[in-house]
């Protein structure tokens, strides 16, 4: 058994080596959609050198991308910051589910609105955010989720 002084050093050393710059980065996030907005060098800070890097053509030349690949997610980069992140799994919706998980959980999600719902995806608006946000989940011909969105609106 570990005296009282024992315990309060290993206590003392666990909170020294959670404050060294860069101890926090494998850490989860609770909510993944503060990723949106983080510089290049913040990104990389956090999360380290991306997996792969791949290109995104939008219609106009203005709209292209350059996708980071983490195990977290795919962020879409705009100029040096990320607008947009594509999940695997967010608030309990997973890529594979049943499309009809997608309002089940929605409907009682405190600070997200239905925006609009179309044949082949539902976007909802997250309110509580500081910048305009959308959470968009894609289906695939089967009704089931394909992709799981959350972007800046506003960009």
């Amino acid at each position: 058994m570990l005296s009282f002084k024992s315990r309060a050093f290993f206590c003392f050393l666990f909170l020294f080596v959670l404050a060294l710059p860069g101890a926090q980065g494998n850490i989860q996030s609770s909510d993944e959609a503060s990723f949106v907005g983080m510089t290049i060098g913040e990104l990389i800070d956090r999360f380290g050198i991306p997996s792969s890097v791949y290109p995104v053509r939008g219609l106009q030349e203005w709209q292209d991308d350059v996708v980071f690949v983490y195990d977290e997610g795919d962020f879409y980069i705009f100029k040096d910051r990320v607008w947009q992140i594509g999940l695997s799994t967010y608030m309990g919706i997973n890529t594979g589910d049943s499309g009809s998980v997608v309002p089940h959980v929605m409907d009682s999600a405190p600070g997200f609105s239905e925006l609009e719902s179309r044949h082949g995806s539902v976007s909802y608006s997250m309110t509580e955010r500081s910048w305009p946000m959308i959470l968009r989940c894609d289906f695939d011909d089967a009704g089931m989720v394909r992709g799981i969105f959350i972007f800046r609106s506003d960009l």
